[in-house]
């Protein structure tokens, strides 16, 4: 007799969507926020439900050794690369991102 045993409603378990729809984003530049904060941008080529994405063409938007939070001016070219899904934080359209200030902090008038 074996411990283990399968049930009929297991192997039935629907197959997991993802909420994303990001087809709509393949051959389109992406910006990609991960943890830890990295960023990186490139041309989306693929993706799968769990978030792991395919982009080409990828810069990595290097941070300023004094304040990790906060983004330089150089780059690094890293050409076509796949982003494990588990660490992305945030995926927008390239063109579709603008900095704006920040709602939460009180304006000084001076």
């Amino acid at each position: 007799m074996s411990l283990l045993r399968t049930r009929p409603e297991d192997k039935e378990k629907k197959k997991k969507e993802s909420i994303f729809d990001l087809s709509k984003y393949i051959d389109k530049p992406i910006r990609v926020k991960f943890q830890g904060g990295r960023e990186a941008s490139g041309v989306l080529k693929g993706f799968d439900p769990l978030l792991n994405l395919v982009l080409d063409g990828t810069i990595e938007y290097m941070r300023d050794p004094d304040d990790q939070l906060k983004l330089t001016e150089d780059t690094r070219q890293l050409g076509l690369v796949v982003c494990r899904g588990t660490s992305v934080v945030l995926i927008c359209p390239q063109d579709g991102m603008e900095a704006i200030p920040n709602p939460f902090i009180q304006q000084q008038d001076g």
